[in-house]
């Protein structure tokens, strides 16, 4: 109950701010300039979402189950595009295509059309992820008793393998139509007319529209986490069996793989060309201090530090957090935890800044301790948390739900208690799934600019307020050297605490 009210006070904040500036959600949302943009952003959420489920389960496959060519490092590879701040991968595919760009014969896409690559491209990983934690608690033996019986590879796939894995797609679907729902940096630098324009255009000259409109981004958001409660996956029974072989694609590797690895250029060795390029051109307009190749660097090591530290916490508090709220979900369902489950994962939909607002407003109108909080680098992170808190717990519910439930049940008939069930048989089988929310979190606070603008302390500077402010003021070196930067250090996070752990328990199985 207290996760519920705590993740509620940003639509709780919305709905006492719209009754006290006497805001009519019907009157609002009925009218033609919101219902427009409205319907867009349900279509490009929707295409996105689609999209990703798509993409993200076949990479996952292709790098776990197959032996396509250089799966070690696509596997870590893969998951970067979604670092990729939505602001700057828009700004990237802008400057590399049409003319004068890297690649003018190339047309420039804008609108949907443009609006839907960039956000596909940077947001498939959310179901990338997740399917491929849950790939590791998959039993391949049932994939193997398909073959024995004369299924060929694709029959088995499409039948044995794909509806162990829809549960796990489906959260992350869900994860990016929310996200894509919310986005407001690439569809307003694509030209694409969307409902979060609506609200941020009239934050200011008209806040009873904005504050309604961000209720019903709430009231959408809580629909469709209900619509979509039933993606979490039965348990799948036995654990993966050691030692599987790897599905071998013969004359197909060559051209198979290359659908990864092009995967990859377009997400992230494109914005990685184009930010290196603005870096190594340089430029005779100098921000913080970088011009082009020999300046020095030491000005991006306050908010390197600043951005990891921010990032590793609001991972582990998130998941921490969640995670009691995810076993009363899995495995005492009823309607308060479904209830609780929705409440969280509607706070994904609302526009970072909309959180942040929140939170500011509530830091500043209650005295005593916690009005001493405005500023300060908890507020920060409970910003974090509650922004993103929902991808932590769809990937812990997933997690949770692929667990045997008669290991427990052993377990307590051996005497085990609760707490000793859930620490020595729960938790090591649900890791993988927990460290997979933790990325999620972890690479979605890298990028976040709005909370971070409004909730950080005085002088507190991360890598995604450095890129945005020199965008800003026209720095595009800054902007290219930056970019390499946050994507370093995603990179090495990632790997570190997500990847290289999967990896070394693939290799001990096989």
């Amino acid at each position: 109950m207290a996760t519920g009210l705590l993740f509620a006070s940003p639509a709780l904040f919305l709905l006492w701010e719209s009754v006290r500036l006497g805001g009519d959600l019907v009157a609002v949302v009925a009218t033609p300039d919101v219902l427009a943009p409205l319907a867009r952003s349900l279509l490009l959420a929707a295409s996105c979402a689609l999209g990703c489920m798509a993409l993200g389960t076949l990479l996952a496959v292709l790098v776990s189950r197959t032996d396509v060519l250089g799966r070690d490092a696509l596997r870590v590879a893969l998951a970067m595009p979604i670092v990729v701040p939505s602001f700057v991968g828009a700004t990237a595919l802008i400057a590399a295509t049409g003319r004068g760009g890297l690649v003018p014969f190339v047309p420039r896409p804008e609108g949907f059309v443009g609006a839907f690559v960039v956000l596909t491209v940077l947001s498939y990983p959310y179901v990338y992820l997740l399917v491929l934690a849950r790939l590791r608690s998959t039993p391949r033996s049932h994939e193997e008793a398909a073959r024995l019986l004369g299924a060929g590879t694709w029959r088995t796939l499409t039948t044995v393998l794909l509806p162990q894995l829809r549960p796990a797609a489906s959260a992350g679907g869900l994860l990016v139509f929310l996200y894509v729902l919310s986005d407001f940096g690439a569809v307003a630098l694509l030209r694409y007319d969307t409902i979060t324009r609506a609200i941020y255009s009239t934050r200011l000259l008209d806040r009873t529209t904005s504050v309604t409109l961000g209720l019903f981004l709430a009231v959408l958001a809580v629909g469709v986490a209900a619509l979509a409660r039933s993606a979490t996956p039965a348990p799948p029974g036995p654990r993966p069996a050691a030692g599987a072989q790897r599905i071998r694609l013969g004359r197909w590797r060559l051209p198979v793989s290359l659908v990864p690895w092009a995967v990859l250029g377009v997400g992230l060795v494109g914005p990685v060309v184009v930010f290196a390029t603005w870096a190594l051109r340089g430029s005779t307009a100098v921000g913080f201090g970088y011009s082009g190749p020999g300046d020095s660097l030491a000005f991006l090591v306050e908010p390197t530090v600043s951005s990891a530290v921010a990032a590793l916490t609001a991972a582990v508090v998130a998941v921490v957090l969640v995670l009691p709220l995810a076993v009363a979900s899995v495995r005492r369902s009823g309607p308060l935890s479904r209830a609780v489950v929705a409440v969280v994962t509607s706070v994904f939909a609302l526009p970072g800044l909309l959180v942040a607002l929140t939170l500011v407003f509530v830091a500043l109108s209650v005295p005593g301790p916690l009005g001493a909080l405005y500023q300060t680098f908890p507020l920060l992170v409970l910003g974090y948390v509650l922004h993103f808190g929902a991808q932590a717990l769809r990937s812990s519910q997933t997690a949770l739900a692929a667990v045997p439930v008669r290991l427990d049940e052993a377990a307590r008939t051996l005497g085990a208690s609760p707490r000793r069930r859930f620490l020595t048989v729960d938790l090591p089988l649900v890791a993988p799934g927990l460290a997979a929310g933790a990325g999620l979190v972890l690479l979605s606070t890298l990028k976040e600019l709005p909370a971070t603008a409004l909730l950080a302390p005085p002088g507190f500077q991360t890598l995604a307020t450095r890129i945005f402010n020199a965008a800003q003021d026209g720095f595009f070196a800054e902007v290219g050297v930056t970019s390499l930067v946050l994507l370093a250090l995603s990179t090495l996070l990632t790997w570190v605490l997500v990847l290289r752990p999967e990896l070394a328990a693939d290799r001990r199985r096989s």
